[in-house]
């Protein structure tokens, strides 16, 4: 692939799932009723779902030489994913998942990151052409600050828009912040990034980031949809669907990767956050991270 329209600062790993009744106390033992090894990482699964929305997608990530990074190189290809970028380290291991799914849809997550925390802006310098080129840059806080950071400079000097899933939650500089043109944040992600009480004023949290130099601050709220703030301007919320859900994993990079699909072809911040509603929700009905994540013709019929 010679051009991208979106280029993902990318974070891999091996998810490894396990289904449990509930979750697991503290020197418990539970017996699972089900066991499966998928792709995953944040980074990888918002350029899935970025491919499958249309658009021409390639990676800056590291991974090891092991099975689980073949298994990451192997679905990249799959995808029609550019993965030039991608550097493959003998003797590193890829990263993990390790992944409990309750009864009632919701997970809780443990990664080790392995190959990937040696990703730096040594990487996104040597993409300098590839990020000069695109509409979209995205990434996650499951890779190096500095990764992102001088992904995020070399993007918004060549006039590509930032996309910034704050996931894990962690703080972030205010150079970081000020880079971002979308910051996606969950509700206890947007209130620890803001230094909020959680379950405070989304409001106000929203705006500390907006002041920080956020462009915009989309808010997921889960089945209740998501919320937009702008500086200057009221909020703008779009309500959740109703689906059946089986399974929460991926939703949020699902949510990632069709937002950047759709602001690369184009789309207003406000419609292309409807397509992410939209795909974020079709995600959920299925079991997996990749199972999950929809394609464009799907998103398009629910929309319709």
């Amino acid at each position: 692939m010679t051009a991208a329209d979106v280029v993902c600062v990318a974070s891999w790993n091996a998810d490894l799932i396990s289904k449990v009744a509930r979750p697991v106390a503290r020197g418990e033992t539970l017996m699972a009723s089900d066991f499966s090894i998928s792709p995953g990482g944040k980074g990888s699964n918002a350029a899935v779902a970025a491919a499958r929305q249309g658009a021409r997608v390639a990676l800056l990530a590291r991974i090891g030489d092991d099975d689980f990074g073949r298994m990451g190189m192997a679905l990249w290809h799959e995808e029609g994913i550019d993965a030039s970028h991608v550097e493959q380290v003998a003797g590193e291991r890829s990263g993990v998942a390790q992944i409990l799914v309750y009864e009632d849809g919701d997970n809780s997550i443990a990664v080790y990151p392995g190959a990937g925390t040696g990703l730096g802006a040594r990487h996104a310098q040597a993409a300098a052409t590839l990020l000069a080129g695109c509409r979209v840059v995205m990434a996650s806080c499951e890779v190096p600050a500095e990764a992102t950071l001088e992904a995020f400079r070399l993007a918004r000097a060549a006039g590509a828009l930032t996309l910034l899933n704050p996931a894990p939650a962690r703080p972030l500089s205010d150079e970081l912040i000020a880079l971002v043109d979308v910051l996606t944040p969950n509700e206890s992600e947007l209130y620890l990034l803001a230094g909020a009480a959680h379950g405070g004023s989304a409001d106000q949290a929203a705006a500390q980031l907006l002041a920080r130099g956020a462009r915009a601050v989309l808010v997921t709220l889960g089945a209740a949809g998501c919320r937009l703030y702008q500086a200057g301007q009221p909020p703008v919320a779009i309500p959740g669907r109703a689906m059946a859900v089986r399974d929460t994993i991926g939703a949020g990079d699902t949510f990632t990767g069709a937002l950047a699909a759709a602001l690369a072809r184009g789309e207003p911040l406000a419609g292309a956050m409807q397509w992410a509603n939209a795909a974020a929700a079709l995600s959920v009905t299925r079991h997996g991270a990749i199972d999950g994540i929809p394609r464009l013709a799907d998103v398009a019929a629910l929309m319709a």
